[in-house]
């Protein structure tokens, strides 16, 4: 174990902002799920399924900004800023250019995609999502501003903008929500078209605000909008080469959580309602330990770009131990919580039996989470090893999870909670393949340039 008090403060003050975000982004979500369900049966569906394209948007984005963190810390422990904002450039290009994409496919074809994640059969399901995915696509643009601000931020080691825009956000959508989707003061009742534009309002607040932050507040890195348009040959290659890898392994494995959303769709309205709950629940059960584990990134490469690989290890063997810990506790809490959290819809018997039952089955599978999120995306992403990353998100979602949960959907019938199961089931294996390969030393790559 590391003794050095300063190594825990640093992930400490590093992630906890993060930690706080991921709350505040699932806080968002979570409150136009329950305030929609108070206006329809079928409200929660639409919004929850239109909501599994969105989070497939977010995490791409967030593995975009991410793989920037992995030169930008590194870069970071040699001091040189003219690198860094020439990746920097790449970065908000990136971002931009995936967000623009994503709107344009969800403009054109919004039907097409939610027929995917919608039994068509749910016909009413779907109409209602109409309202509400070609108007909350729009907020994609902003996100992606943000979210390549506030990565090359944290690859500097500031995040204190992250606290300030999230709660802003946060209250800034709860109460767009209550006005827009109820109709108060004096506006109609829009129900889930309101929730959608409420959520747009508020990511254009919090790119405003992150903006002012990122190009007149903060001083630790020396960087202009102009930048921003100043990009390199070196910078694209690098960020292919060791930066790419981190997003498209986010991008995949979104877009493999987009299929299992696209299976569990097709077993009906009850099983797409207990989803969006157990969903919710996984990921408030898990968003301390990625946000943990996005602080160890930017810890561990530091390190390795001031190339002390001594202490590189040292770090990897006590953030290790560190989120076994924090996995157990979890894992516990959201077996305790799940009856609690659960009854914060509106659902009827059934659906919250389903959902209670799925919450415990599942909950087991936070210490594994929580283990091979440590190495994965905190120590092998901040030490470079960000390709074998890739190879195992990509063989474990498209060669277990996949066709795991399709057969057990289609082709055993089991229970609608075991299908829930096998869409997680890598989380029971995975961290056995964490563990070997940070045995030798194949995972320290230092990815700076001279």
């Amino acid at each position: 174990m590391v003794k050095d008090k300063q190594f825990y403060k640093t992930i400490l003050r590093l992630s906890l902002p993060a930690a706080f975000q991921s709350a505040v982004n699932l806080l968002v979500v979570m409150a136009d799920n329950v305030m929609v369900t108070r206006t329809g049966e079928n409200a929660l569906s639409a919004v929850a399924q239109s909501n599994a394209i969105t989070t497939f948007v977010t995490a791409a984005l967030s593995g975009l900004s991410t793989g920037a963190i992995v030169l930008i810390s590194q870069y970071w422990g040699k001091r040189d800023e003219k690198r860094i904002r020439t990746v920097c450039a790449v970065a908000f290009s990136v971002c931009l250019l995936f967000a623009l994409l994503a709107i344009c496919a969800v403009q054109l074809f919004p039907r097409a995609l939610l027929g995917l994640v919608i039994n068509g059969g749910e016909t009413a399901v779907i109409d209602l999502a109409m309202k509400y995915l070609p108007i909350v696509c729009l907020s994609y643009l902003p996100l992606a501003v943000t979210s390549a601000m506030v990565g090359i931020l944290k690859g500097v080691e500031v995040v204190k903008v992250t606290l300030y825009t999230t709660i802003l956000s946060l209250f800034a959508n709860i109460g767009l929500n209550y006005v827009l989707i109820f109709g108060h003061l004096g506006l109609p009742a829009l129900g889930v078209t309101g929730a959608a534009v409420a959520t747009v309002l508020a990511r254009l607040l919090e790119a405003a605000l992150v903006w002012i932050y990122f190009f007149r507040i903060q001083k630790t890195l020396e960087i202009k909008p102009k930048n921003l348009l100043k990009s390199e040959g070196w910078a694209w290659q690098d960020y292919a080469k060791f930066g790419l890898p981190v997003g498209l392994t986010d991008a995949q494995w979104a877009l493999v959580n987009l299929l299992k959303a696209v299976i569990l769709g097709q077993m009906g309205k009850m099983l797409i309602d207990a989803t969006s709950v157990t969903d919710m629940m996984m990921n408030l059960g898990t968003m301390f330990t990625f946000a943990l584990a996005g602080g160890a990134c930017v810890v561990v490469g530091k390190a390795v770009g001031a190339k002390d690989y001594k202490r590189v290890r040292e770090y990897a063997g006590t953030i290790q131990i560190m989120f076994l810990c924090i996995g157990v506790v979890m894992s516990a809490l959201v077996f305790l919580l799940r009856r609690p959290f659960a009854s914060l819809y509106h659902l009827n018997d059934e659906t919250f039996a389903l959902a209670v039952q799925m919450i415990g089955i599942c909950a087991v599978t936070l210490i594994g989470t929580s283990y091979h999120a440590s190495c994965f995306v905190g120590i092998n992403r901040g030490a470079g090893d960000s390709r074998f990353v890739m190879i195992v998100d990509m063989i474990c979602g498209w060669l277990v999870v996949l066709p795991t949960a399709a057969l057990a959907a289609f082709v055993f019938h089991w229970p609608l909670a075991w299908i829930y199961f096998c869409t997680r089931i890598d989380q029971c294996f995975k961290w056995i393949i964490a563990f070997l390969r940070l045995r030798g030393n194949k995972w320290i790559k230092n990815v700076t340039r001279a």
